[in-house]
């Protein structure tokens, strides 16, 4: 996962300082995840998903298809 949340991060011309600061924590910790030295938690792949237009499947390798999933395959979870 590390090299496509990186990938995504440059191809938007993006520092990890501001996708640290999207996801409230430091950016020496974005940094281990995107060099797979922390494991990155459910809740940030998601939202790092929906923040680049992709889908988690995408983001975890078990796509190479980078377009998200048609909204009308996407479920609500109740909260």
């Amino acid at each position: 996962m590390n090299l496509r949340l990186r990938d995504l991060r440059e191809d938007k011309d993006l520092t990890q300082q501001f996708i640290a600061d999207m996801l409230n924590c430091d950016q020496s910790l974005y940094s281990k995840y995107e060099r797979q030295i922390r494991e990155v938690p459910l809740w940030v792949v998601n939202k790092l998903a929906e923040y680049y237009g992709t889908s988690v499947d995408y983001l975890i390798g078990r796509t190479d298809e980078r377009s998200p999933y048609p909204s009308s395959k996407i479920r609500e979870v109740s909260k």
